[in-house]
């Protein structure tokens, strides 16, 4: 059973909100980061990334810009630029992107759920990138970025939020991006109740996008456990900031791959070799996959249509992905790249930048880009009830959740 609760946010005033939303703080390098907040100076990314308070001198994972983050987050809770919700409720977080809605629950995810496998996972984690959101977490005492979760959809839940849908929005803004935020509140006792309940009836929730910040937001509450071995299970610190989104409400964007060389071959040479796993068709247009087990493949200025051939694709659940297929069939045999996570040589490209980013790659001075069809939001949840794990870059999320419109108190 998944214990899903409502909790206490702290979150902007209204007519600010739209200036403090930021995007998640790993979307951007040091220095796009350091231009955004000029940009807009009230922009929670200052927070999340408080290396933007400091020149070049200072190193990103430097204790003083830890330090930074909370003494930023501690001003703005004191100068009115966040209000504290007076009791603890639920909220509704609608996403929209190109006429596409979206609409996720705002709770407090169990890190015991996490640890017992409640809430699944795809991915691995590196310790560098959970050690520093840990600091993060641990300076700031509180969660700025939410868990991106889904689950299946549970009819009660949706028509509860459905309902609270047609009242007063909290918040309404588009950001920069032409995405639209809307928010509402759920602070009756019986809807609360009943969601609670619905949640407390399912045993599989999964981590869509945001492994890092879900592995640091547990270990750190272990953390604060040790701290406080007479904790009941009650403690903020026991839970994380989630946006949980049902299944049927989700789309997974490509994620495409752009490699630096032909690993020795020539033009001629590479398409040989491919025709021993694919059907190689040589296109007029720009190749979008519409269905699996088909790749695009763009290379010296012409697209190619890659059809993989019968009895290539074994029916393992994590071995009949695209992306394995592709990286088991060429990348690693043919273009010698064992290792796409450390490999120099290969870049990947998220579905939300088109086709022409592959061609503009490409052109100037990569060899080859492939584009790939998305894995499916049921694919994901097959290998994490498998207990298995997908490939590195498997799947890319859009829209993104913003960072700063919730903000998850775990110390007093």
């Amino acid at each position: 059973m998944a214990a899903i609760r409502c909790f206490k946010a702290f979150r902007p005033r209204p007519d600010i909100c739209d200036r403090v939303a930021a995007l998640p703080y790993d979307v951007y390098s040091r220095k796009e980061a350091c231009e955004e907040v000029r940009r807009e100076p009230m922009s929670f990314l200052k927070v999340d990334r408080a290396e933007t308070s400091f020149d070049d001198s200072v190193d990103t994972y430097a204790p003083e810009v830890y330090k930074k983050a909370g003494d930023l987050l501690h001003e703005m809770m004191e100068d009115g630029t966040y209000i504290e919700e007076e009791k603890p409720v639920y909220y509704i977080y609608e996403l929209i992107m190109d006429g596409r809605h979206q609409t996720g629950l705002v709770a407090c995810a169990s890190i015991d759920d996490y640890v017992n496998g409640v809430i699944k996972k795809h991915e691995n984690t590196r310790e560098d990138k959970e050690q520093d959101r840990i600091r993060h977490v641990e300076a700031c005492g509180a969660q700025t970025g939410p868990i991106f979760l889904a689950y299946r959809s549970i009819d009660i839940v949706n028509q509860i939020i459905d309902r609270v849908k047609t009242g007063e929005k909290l918040y309404g803004f588009t950001s920069p991006d032409g995405i639209t935020h809307n928010v509402w509140i759920i602070d009756e006792a019986d809807d609360i109740q009943i969601i609670q309940e619905a949640f407390a009836g399912i045993n599989e929730i999964y981590i869509a996008d945001g492994h890092h910040r879900s592995a640091s937001a547990v270990k750190a509450g272990l953390h604060m456990r040790e701290q406080h071995p007479d904790y009941t299970g009650e403690e903020e610190f026991n839970y994380f900031l989630s946006v949980l989104f049902p299944h049927d409400q989700l789309m997974i964007l490509p994620y495409n791959r752009v490699v630096n060389d032909l690993n020795g071959m020539t033009d001629d040479e590479f398409l040989k070799k491919l025709e021993d796993k694919f059907e190689v068709k040589a296109c007029d247009a720009a190749v979008s996959p519409e269905k699996k087990g088909s790749f695009g493949m763009y290379m010296d200025g012409r697209w190619y249509q890659l059809t993989v051939k019968d009895g290539v694709v074994p029916e393992d659940v994590v071995g009949c992905l695209d992306v394995s297929v592709l990286q088991e069939n060429v990348l690693a045999p043919m273009l010698g790249i064992g290792d796409p996570r450390t490999d120099k040589r290969i870049q990947f490209v998220g579905g939300i930048r088109g086709l022409s980013e592959l061609e503009r790659l490409v052109d100037g001075g990569k060899k080859v880009a492939f584009s790939m069809y998305p894995t499916s939001i049921t694919e994901l949840f097959d290998i994490a009830d498998a207990g298995k794990l997908m490939p590195p870059k498997s799947t890319w999320f859009e829209p993104k959740l913003r960072s700063g419109i919730f903000i998850h108190k775990i110390n007093e």
